[in-house]
C-alpha cells in the first residue's frame, strides 16, 4: 500500500503530459456520437421488454438510485427524487404540454440556455404571494358568464357565506361572495336553499281588546319548521324567516301537561307568567294534552314513496328507507303495509302485507331506486285505491306520503287536488306527509295537503328525527283522537288592553268559523300535545302601545279577575257534530318550568323572524331562559335547542 501511495505522490508532482491532438479529436468524436445516440431518437429503434416506464429521464433516475450505496447519498437525494417522480407521474410528456403564456419553440441550444439562465439570475426575485383576497376581484356575474360559456347552460346562483381570516378580514370579493378562483377547492356555502317554498304569513298584529276581543284559530301539531331551522343553523347560516313557524317550533318539544280526565279525549291547561322580553306584559299559555292509547285498533298504512330523480341524494331516498325501517319495528303483527312508488309513472311495489312479514316489506323497500320525472297525483290516486282495498270496520287507514316536495301534482288545479284529498279524508283515510332533503322542499304544498288530509307534516333531516317522529310519536302521528280542533279566546277588555297571538298565522280562522262544523281544522293524535301562547298587556300597564280613542266608551268594570274565556271545539273521528270545552283564563295559575321553556322557544323563533316586539331582548337572554328551564330532558331535545340558539347568536353577529 505504501508503494502505491508513493507512486501516486510522484505522479502528482510530475509535470502533466503533453496534449495529444489526435487523442483529443477521437474523444470529441466519440462524445458527439454518444450525444446523438443517447439524446436523440434513433430511426427504427426496436422496442424491448425493458422499456422505461417513466421515459428516459425516469430510467436515469432509477439507474442513479441503484448506483447509490451509501446512507448519506440516499438521504441527500430523497427530496429531489420525490419531486422528480411527482412531476413525471403528473406530466409524463412535458415537452408536449402547452402552458398559458408560454410559446412552444424548439429546444434551445446550450449557448441559448446559458444566456437565458443569466437573464433569469439577473431579474429581481418575485414578490411573495399575499393572501387570496389580494387577487383581482371577481363577481358572481363573472363566474356565471364563464360557467355559461363552458356548459352552454345557465349557471346556478350560489350565494356564499364570507370566510374570515384570523384578523377579521374577509376572503370575499367586492360583492361579498367567495369565488372558485379565490378559494380553490372550496365550494361556497349557500346562505339560502334555492328552490324551497315556505308556507307562512306576516306575524299576527297587535289587537285592542275593547275593539276586537275574540281570537280564533285551528290547532297545529306539525313540527316541520323546527327541523328546517335546525338543518339551516347546523349548515352554518340563519334560516329564511319565512321558514320559521313559531307554533311548530314550540310544539316540537314534549311538555309535562296533566293527562285528561272525564269525557273528553284531551284536556286544556292554562297558565300565566311575566313576559321575558317585556316586563309590562304577561304570557297566557294554553296547553292541550291528548290521552294515551294502549289498546289501539289495527293500522292500514300505504307508504306513498317519491322515487323521482331528485330523490337520489343521500338525505332523501336512502334516509327515507332507513326511516321506514325504524317505523316497521314499532308496528304490530296485525297491522298492514302497502307500498306505492311514483316517478315517471305510479306503481304498486308491495301489495297489502302484514307487518309480521317484515322480510317481504324490507325487500320491497330495498328494491326502490330514484330515477325519472315525477307524477304526484297519479301516485296519490293509486295510494288511495290501495287504501280503499285495505279498509275494514274499526281499523285506521292512513296514506303516508314521503317526498322532497318536488313533485308534479298532475292535477293542474291545486284546489282540485285538495278537494280530492278532503273527500278521501271524509271516508276515514287520512294523509300525512314526511319531507326529506333540501333544495326542492315545497313546504307550501306539503302543508296544504297535510291540512286537507287531516294529517301531520314533518320534516326528516336525520335518522334521529325519524326515530322521534316515527317511533317515539308513532301513535300520535297515526292514530287520531279528535278532528277539526279549534280554539277561541275572548279577552276581557276590563283586564286586558292589548293582546297578540304568537304564531299560528297560517291557521287563523274567522270568528264565525268556530261554530261551523263544516269548516276544517287541525287534528290531535293519541298522546299529542299542543301549546298556544298569547302576549297580553294588562289595563293600566306602561307597556300599552295604543292610545285610547276619544269617542270610544270605556269598558264597564265587571269586577272579574278573568283575563278571558277559553273555548275549544272538536269532533270525534267519523262524527259530524262537534263537542265544546270551556274554561276561564285567570292569573291564578302560575307558569312553571314547562311554560318557561316554551316561552324561551317562542322568543327564539321571534328572534329568527326579527319580530318587532322583543325590544333589546337577545339570543343570550333566550339561552339563559332555556338553560334554566330545561327540566327533565331524557332525549336531549332541549339541550339541542340551546345549542341551536348559540349557533344563531354567533351567525347573527
Amino acid at each position: 500500500m505504501t508503494d502505491d501511495l508513493d507512486d501516486l505522490k510522484a505522479a502528482l508532482h510530475a509535470a502533466p503530459p503533453a496534449p495529444d491532438a489526435s487523442k483529443k479529436e477521437a474523444d470529441l468524436a466519440l462524445a458527439m456520437k454518444n450525444f446523438d445516440d443517447l439524446q436523440g431518437s434513433r430511426d427504427g429503434a426496436r422496442p424491448t421488454s425493458d422499456a422505461p416506464k417513466f421515459g428516459a429521464l425516469g430510467k436515469g433516475v432509477l439507474t442513479m438510485l441503484n448506483a447509490l450505496n451509501t446512507r448519506g447519498g440516499l438521504a441527500a437525494t430523497t427530496a429531489l427524487v420525490a419531486v422528480g417522480f411527482a412531476v413525471l407521474v403528473v406530466m409524463p410528456n412535458v415537452d408536449q404540454v402547452e402552458l398559458p403564456g408560454v410559446s412552444m419553440s424548439p429546444s434551445p441550444t446550450v449557448d441559448d440556455a446559458l444566456v437565458e439562465r443569466e437573464e433569469i439570475i439577473a431579474q429581481p426575485a418575485p414578490e411573495p404571494l399575499g393572501k387570496v383576497a389580494q387577487q383581482p376581484a371577481r363577481t358572481r356575474s363573472d363566474t356565471t358568464a364563464e360557467l355559461r360559456a363552458q356548459t352552454g347552460q345557465a349557471a346556478p346562483s350560489v350565494v356564499a357565506e364570507p370566510l374570515m381570516e384570523a384578523d377579521g378580514s374577509s376572503f370575499a370579493d367586492s360583492d361579498g361572495y367567495i369565488t372558485y378562483d379565490e378559494m380553490p377547492g372550496i365550494l361556497p356555502m349557500p346562505r339560502e336553499v334555492g328552490g324551497e317554498d315556505y308556507a307562512n304569513e306576516a306575524p299576527s298584529p297587535l289587537k285592542i281588546a275593547s275593539e276586537d276581543p275574540v281570537s280564533t284559530f285551528s290547532i297545529d301539531v306539525d313540527t316541520a319548521s323546527y327541523a328546517v331551522v335546525r338543518r339551516d343553523l347546523k349548515s352554518g347560516y340563519l334560516p329564511n324567516p319565512d321558514a320559521v313557524r313559531i307554533e311548530e317550533m314550540v310544539n316540537y318539544f314534549p311538555y309535562a301537561y296533566p293527562a285528561p280526565e272525564g269525557p273528553h279525549p284531551f284536556a286544556p291547561t292554562v297558565t300565566t307568567m311575566q313576559t321575558p322580553w317585556n316586563a309590562g306584559t304577561q304570557l297566557v299559555q294554553i296547553g292541550i294534552q291528548g290521552e294515551m292509547i294502549t289498546d289501539r285498533p289495527p293500522l292500514n298504512l300505504v307508504f306513498l314513496i317519491d322515487t323521482s330523480g331528485s330523490m337520489s341524494d343521500p338525505d332523501k331516498l336512502p334516509l327515507l328507507k332507513q326511516s321506514l325501517r325504524l317505523m316497521l319495528s314499532e308496528l304490530r303483527p296485525e297491522d298492514e303495509v302497502a307500498i306505492v312508488a311514483y316517478a315517471g309513472s305510479a306503481g304498486e311495489v308491495l301489495e297489502p302485507t302484514k307487518a309480521a312479514d317484515r322480510a317481504t316489506i324490507l325487500g320491497a323497500l330495498d328494491r326502490l331506486d330514484a330515477g325519472g320525472s315525477t307524477a304526484g297525483a297519479q301516485g296519490i290516486e293509486l295510494a288511495y285505491q290501495v287504501a280503499d282495498r285495505m279498509a275494514a270496520d274499526g281499523e285506521v287507514g292512513r296514506v303516508l306520503l314521503t317526498t322532497d316536495g318536488d313533485f308534479n301534482v298532475g292535477i293542474h288545479d291545486p284546489d282540485a287536488l285538495k278537494d280530492f284529498i278532503a273527500d278521501k279524508r271524509d271516508t276515514g283515510t287520512y294523509l300525512s306527509i314526511l319531507g326529506f332533503g333540501r333544495g326542492n322542499l315545497d313546504d307550501v304544498t306539503m302543508q296544504a295537503l297535510a291540512q286537507n288530509g287531516n294529517g301531520q307534516a314533518a320534516y326528516i333531516d336525520t335518522l334521529g328525527e325519524a326515530r322521534k317522529v316515527l317511533v317515539d310519536q308513532l301513535s300520535g302521528a297515526l292514530y287520531p283522537l279528535a278532528d277539526d280542533v279549534k280554539i277561541q279566546v275572548e279577552f276581557n277588555p276590563t283586564q286586558v288592553a292589548e293582546y297578540r297571538l304568537i304564531g299560528y298565522e297560517t291557521r287563523a280562522l274567522a270568528r264565525e268559523d268556530f261554530n261551523n262544523d263544516k269548516v276544517d281544522a287541525g287534528e290531535i293524535g293519541a298522546g299529542h300535545q299542543v301549546t298556544a301562547i298569547y302576549e297580553v298587556t294588562p289595563v293600566g300597564s306602561d307597556a300599552v302601545l295604543t292610545d285610547a280613542l276619544r269617542y270610544a266608551p270605556s269598558p264597564d268594570v265587571d269586577g272579574s279577575n278573568e283575563f278571558g274565556f277559553l273555548k275549544l271545539r272538536y269532533k270525534r273521528p267519523g262524527e259530524d257534530v262537534s263537542a265544546l270545552i270551556e274554561t276561564p283564563i285567570t292569573a291564578a295559575n302560575e307558569a312553571g318550568t314547562e311554560q318557561q321553556f316554551a316561552a324561551a322557544i317562542a322568543g327564539f323563533g321571534q328572534l329568527l323572524r326579527e319580530d318587532k316586539y322583543l325590544g333589546d331582548w337577545s339570543y343570550g337572554d333566550a339561552i339563559a331562559l332555556a338553560n334554566g328551564a330545561k327540566g327533565d330532558d331524557p332525549y336531549g331535545y332541549r339541550a339541542e335547542a340551546v345549542t341551536l340558539m348559540r349557533l344563531a347568536e354567533s351567525l347573527s353577529k
